[in-house]
């Protein structure tokens, strides 16, 4: 009996958790395995999508003729047992399509692409033919590039059986490869060559003689051929012609590490580090999956807990996983590790290029890696027999994937330290009050460590009231005392660190005649100046236009720029600094590959006296010479309609605060503010995480938001209001037939920010704390949304949102 593959299909319009039946052609029978990719012929219009293999059968229920896998994508699974086990948990959980999750598991170069191409029959008439295939070849069948005329002809055509669509699935997975040598004959051959040409051709017969040290069936870099005997790649061709040697593409890495880095040997712990090292490493030991929550103050020494914790797992055979919450912490995290662990360590980012990414995915996957460190999605890493998984600054908000499937990195570094019956370690000065009261509940081991290395003391912090400083010396980024700061740090040749939380010139542009603002075509939000560039620009959607130097709406010329951003703090800062040295670390900074290793070398190097960035640079930056930290508005994050607000204004300038004054010179941190009285800008002052914790959770049980209560948020959007709304009220009243009294229903409304990228935005946020039936209701709705989806109407759900913005 023929074998029968289970295949979950990858078709965006309709999808399913069920895989589809499949015959394996006789001669792939016993090769294919699970977790490999595959493309197959599916629907009526024999198009072909790739899937993946979930299952293997002798057998199957269906009655008719199946359709077999039309080939295969891999030499070997690209997903493994856990993986898959894992992508039908994330499913469940986040409300996503099993097919959906695998896919947010790969690199981006295993992503298959489908291209449509189509051609002619031999029913086209030589007119036809001259008129839609000129070159007389198929043709790309992409109806975005299309004309109206063009594509009414060619349906026409295919119609009456003239032309015919082919879909081709191309994956883009390649290894890099270089040329390699090895030597064609037999040792005595070459020597008698050698002898030969010895004295007529004396690079020949270097080459000839190096030859005869190669093994016969390991193939050497051409370049290392070239290095080691001095030849050009002419003599080498031209040894090639006359069947010395035969060239040979080699498989090499892309290296993603841009430069070596000095090995570093473990530091000597303190009381408190070894008590949390020695608590990790017994878990370790019995191969228990405990969670533990390490939390330090800025500076304490979490790293060096981390990296000794590895150390024990790779002792025993094990693997490490390590994840920081953004690119921009990854350069310094990325190369402590690599000191410590050398060519073990692999990373995973995506501002790693393609090909890099594929690599290290390999690399991982073949077991060459053994410490894996990079941002959230390095938590999906094929990494086998994990000993530990750490997750640094854990409360960062980039940990939570926002497109689906909307996960949280915690929650998947979580199952999978439950897989691997290995400690997941949660590391930051500043938790979030989940992971916090978790451990207040005796869910997670909490470590402490209270103080920073060698007892060095925390920065002096000094709270500036803006509303006296702007009565004092009129409109200004920068009060006098941190002004005053910044000065005496260049004269003592210190380094500061400047935290602004916008990015681009200005927020916005208004007409001071008319109130006029220039907003964004697209969304419901103003545009942001950008004076690099000369234009306004969209954060949301990209848009950009020209700036105005006339109202619009009045066509008045009183136009003016208000707010403050990055590139506008750095012009007042070279005017009134004009000796310092400035670098600017922002979005629009760092796009370019590599920028943010650049950037944070530069300034590590002394070749900057002032780092100005967004929040960014607030959190794992370790500068011995940064003794000043400056932020210029502490406000940003408290006007937003948030719940998380608070805690994410505490958590911020606790985190900058912590750059200051980390090795042996004092540290001195100003923060600037319009709100000095509020209780998350008084304790960050103190860096008194416990009386936050203790306040915040108190205002979070009085508005029953999380963790009192857990919260999901449905939002339907469309191009026409109207529709988006209509959705949302018939949402509403399935979710509500489901619910207990218990829960509370908030909504349906529109989001804070109504409009982005054309659609307007609906949401409804059900807070509960325990719904049986909530889930299939949801499941329902999801499962329903697909047919309105292909109309334009998207219907998400968020399970744990960040915030219900």
């Amino acid at each position: 009996m023929a074998q029968i593959g289970q295949v979950l299909v990858d078709v965006p319009t309709m999808q399913t958790n069920d895989p589809y039946s499949y015959a394996i052609p006789a001669e792939l029978e016993q090769q294919v395995q699970l977790g490999m990719r595959v493309t197959v012929p599916f629907g009526r219009g024999h198009r072909v999508v790739s899937g993946v293999v979930v299952g293997l059968s002798d057998g199957t229920n269906f009655d008719g003729q199946l359709k077999p896998i039309a080939s295969v994508l891999d030499l070997a699974p690209v997903l493994n047992e856990e993986l898959r086990q894992l992508a039908d948990w994330l499913a469940d959980q986040t409300y996503a399509f099993r097919i959906t999750c695998i896919q947010t598991m790969l690199p981006n170069l295993l992503k298959a692409q489908t291209a449509r191409e189509i051609k002619p029959t031999t029913e086209l008439s030589p007119a036809e033919m001259a008129q839609y295939f000129p070159d007389g070849a198929p043709r790309e069948f992409d109806t975005s590039k299309l004309d109206d005329k063009t594509m009414a002809g060619l349906l026409r055509l295919q119609r009456a059986g003239k032309v015919e669509v082919t879909y081709q699935v191309t994956s883009k997975a390649t290894a890099k490869t270089v040329t390699g040598i090895l030597p064609a004959q037999s040792i005595d051959e070459l020597k008698a060559h050698q002898d030969a040409v010895v004295k007529r051709a004396p690079k020949q017969a270097k080459l000839l003689a190096y030859l005869q040290t190669l093994s016969p069936t390991t193939p050497v870099a051409q370049s290392r051929v070239s290095h080691d005997t001095g030849v050009s790649a002419a003599v080498i061709t031209a040894a090639e012609a006359k069947g010395w040697l035969v060239k040979q593409p080699i498989e090499v890495y892309r290296d993603p590490f841009q430069r070596p880095v000095t090995p570093t040997a473990p530091l000597t712990l303190n009381t408190a580090q070894q008590t949390a090292v020695t608590a990790i490493t017994q878990a370790i030991d019995e191969q228990q999956s405990q969670n533990f929550l390490v939390e330090g103050v800025t500076g304490s020494g979490k790293t060096e807990v981390y990296l000794q914790s590895i150390a024990v797992a790779l002792d025993q055979g094990r693997t490490a996983l390590m994840l920081v919450p953004e690119i921009a912490l990854t350069p310094q995290m990325v190369n402590r590790v690599k000191a410590r662990f050398g060519h073990r360590v692999a990373v995973l980012h995506s501002g790693l290029s393609k090909g890099e990414q594929y690599d290290e995915w390999r690399r991982i996957d073949r077991g060459e890696a053994t410490v894996v460190v990079g941002a959230r999605s390095a938590v999906f890493a094929p990494v086998k027999n994990l000993g530990i998984i750490i997750m640094d600054e854990e409360h960062e908000s980039s940990y939570k994937q926002d497109e689906n499937p909307r996960y949280h990195a915690r929650d998947v570094a979580l199952w999978r330290g439950r897989y691997h019956h290995c400690p997941v370690v949660l590391g930051s000065a500043t938790p979030s009050l989940e992971t916090r009261a978790r451990a207040s509940k005796g869910l997670y081991t909490r470590l402490l460590l209270a103080k920073r290395v060698n007892d060095h003391p925390l920065p002096t912090v000094h709270v500036v009231d803006m509303r006296e400083a702007l009565k004092q010396q009129g409109e200004s980024d920068f009060s006098e005392p941190l002004l005053t700061a910044i000065q005496a740090r260049l004269d003592r040749h210190e380094q500061v660190v400047l935290m602004l939380n916008r990015r681009g010139y200005s927020s916005f542009v208004m007409c001071r005649d008319c109130g006029f603002v220039l907003k964004c075509p697209n969304c419901d939000i103003s545009l942001t100046l950008h004076m690099d560039t000369h234009t306004m620009k969209c954060h949301y959607c990209g848009h950009e236009e020209a700036i105005p130097h006339v109202c619009p709406n009045c066509h008045s010329r009183k136009i003016r720029y208000y707010g403050t951003g990055t590139q506008k703090v750095e012009q007042a800062l070279q005017q009134l600094v004009p000796t310092a040295r400035i670098l600017r670390m922002d979005v629009d900074s760092t796009r370019r590959k590599g920028a943010h290793e650049k950037i944070l070398r530069q300034f590590g190097q002394h070749e900057a006296d002032i780092l100005l960035g967004t929040q960014m640079i607030a959190k794992g930056l370790d500068f011995p010479d940064v003794t000043l930290v400056g932020v210029l508005n502490a406000d940003t994050a408290l006007g937003l309609p948030d719940f998380r607000a608070s805690e994410r204004t505490f958590q911020l300038l606790t985190q900058v605060s912590g750059r200051a004054g980390r090795a042996d010179k004092p540290g001195e941190v100003y923060i600037q503010t319009f709100n000095p009285d509020h209780y998350a800008i008084e304790l960050a002052k103190d860096q008194d995480y416990e009386r936050f914790f203790v306040t915040e959770m108190h205002m979070r049980h009085q508005g029953n938001y999380p963790p009192y209560y857990f919260a999901v948020q449905v939002t339907a959007s469309h191009e026409d209001e109207a529709t988006a709304a209509k959705a949302m009220y018939q949402i509403v009243a399935a979710v509500k037939k489901g619910l207990s009294a218990n829960a509370i229903v908030l909504g349906p409304t529109p989001k804070a920010i109504a409009r982005v990228k054309r659609k307007y935005y609906y949401q409804v946020v059900i807070k509960y704390k325990h719904e049986p039936q909530l889930k299939s209701v949801l499941e329902q709705i999801r499962q329903a949304a697909q047919i309105p989806a292909r109309h334009g109407l998207s219907v998400t759900i968020d399970p744990e949102p960040m915030n219900f913005m």
